[in-house]
């Protein structure tokens, strides 16, 4: 053992965890000014989306803020699956009308997401190429402390309250990525269920797939012990499955079985919404540390490459495949091709999701997806979003650029078996 008492190590001893601090139920977004005020802010940036800001929710969360005397100014120019482009101008305005000394977010993903870059770019030197993950950015790390962030998710899946991630589309090199760090993580996460019952059913059924993805992603990775032994200073936030994630994945995966369809099927059922609130909240704190690995990979050059697909209850103004039904589109190849790295798991998740689910073989865990996807209403696979054969090879491309999700799968990914993950995604049934 060397003086350190990591020197000699050849594989990883050390997992870690962390999360937000958690302010969960009905009613809790009416506290945030409370909050603000104890940590001395004075002056906030409250960061939306056009959708978002229509249904009221910040316009009164705003209100409550300056009951306890902040000075709130808003953003409401945040884009549905945010870009370099829509996140310069977020940073530009902020800059412009700054200095803040906290930020709210209230929205789903985007609006988080673009919260996290604005908070990283008014705070520190450069540009958003500058801080992106490697190999399309520099991957820079902060030099700077970050403002506190306060996220107000409206929709139930993103999970970007718990996590350390911002994603973006680099337009003009066709491709989503992200920006990974620790300091992003937003310091309080004010998860309100009564804020997602203005959420249309595609929503619902995309971002509650992207909330089973987490948890099955996070839940499947690479043990975190079977990593190469690190050095503190290599530390970085996804560290692999370990036993605190696996207790809020599988937990995720239990409440889902309950809740998912019927919160599809009834967007008013209050029960069905809470209970999908908190199943995101709980995959967000598993697989904000453990990670997640190829369909979260793919999800990103599907997203980016979109050329005509418009779903129902998202602006139709431009194509768009949503963040959780891009994750979904692959997951049940993905899994079929994971599965060997670690049957007990995959069955142990299938059996959360569908409890009398027969069978013991790599094909169990794939048909509880593809009939939970059916009934939902999520796209029949990569045709029914206008993609064929001969895209193939350039998802491929962009799901390789992912190298800091690849790396987190529980077996070695090559281009062919991304391939037959893709080919095999065409459809579902």
């Amino acid at each position: 053992m060397g003086p350190l008492g990591y020197l000699d190590r050849v594989t990883e001893t050390v997992f870690t965890y962390a999360s937000p601090a958690l302010k969960f139920g009905s009613g809790a977004s009416a506290e945030i000014g409370h909050d603000l005020a104890g940590w001395g802010a004075r002056r906030v940036l409250l960061v939306t989306d056009p959708g978002v800001a229509a249904t009221g929710h910040p316009a009164r969360i705003a209100e409550q803020m300056a009951g306890f005397d902040l000075d709130v100014t808003t953003y409401d120019g945040a884009r549905v699956e945010p870009t370099d482009e829509s996140l310069d101008a977020a940073i530009a305005f902020a800059r412009d009308a700054g200095p803040f000394d906290a930020i709210v977010a209230v929205g789903g993903g985007s609006a988080i997401d673009t919260a996290k870059a604005v908070n990283l770019l008014t705070t520190n030197p450069g540009e958003l190429m500058d801080y992106i993950n490697a190999p399309v950015g520099k991957a820079r790390a902060p030099i700077n402390p970050l403002l506190p962030l306060v996220a107000v998710p409206t929709t139930t899946g993103t999970g970007s309250e718990s996590t350390t991630i911002c994603v973006l589309d680099v337009l003009a090199l066709k491709v989503k990525t992200g920006i990974s760090h620790a300091l992003l993580r937003p310091r309080l996460a004010v998860v309100d269920p009564s804020l997602t019952l203005t959420q249309p059913t595609m929503v619902t059924a995309a971002s509650g797939m992207d909330i089973l993805c987490h948890a099955l992603e996070s839940y499947t990775a690479r043990w975190y012990a079977d990593f190469d032994a690190k050095r503190p200073e290599q530390r970085v936030p996804y560290c692999g499955a370990n036993p605190v994630a696996d207790v809020w994945s599988e937990k995720a995966l239990s409440m889902l079985a309950a809740s998912f369809r019927a919160a599809v099927r009834d967007g008013s059922d209050t029960v069905a919404r809470e209970q999908m609130a908190l199943a995101a909240t709980f995959a967000g704190l598993g697989f904000g540390n453990a990670g997640v690995h190829i369909p979260h990979a793919n999800a990103y050059p599907i997203a980016g490459r979109v050329r005509t697909f418009r779903p129902e209850g998202y602006p139709d103004d431009e194509a768009i495949v949503p963040h959780g039904m891009a994750v979904s589109l692959t997951a049940p190849e993905a899994f079929r091709f994971t599965f060997d790295a670690a049957p007990e798991r995959h069955l142990h998740a299938a059996r959360l999701l569908e409890p009398d689910v027969p069978g013991a073989g790599p094909d169990v865990l794939p048909g509880v997806l593809a009939r939970l996807m059916r009934d939902i209403g999520i796209p029949n696979g990569l045709g029914e979003v206008g993609y064929g054969e001969g895209d193939v090879g350039d998802l491929v491309a962009g799901s390789l650029q992912q190298q800091r999700l690849l790396a987190t799968a529980p077996k070695p990914v090559t281009d062919e078996d991304l391939e037959a993950v893709f080919l095999g995604s065409m459809e579902h049934w």
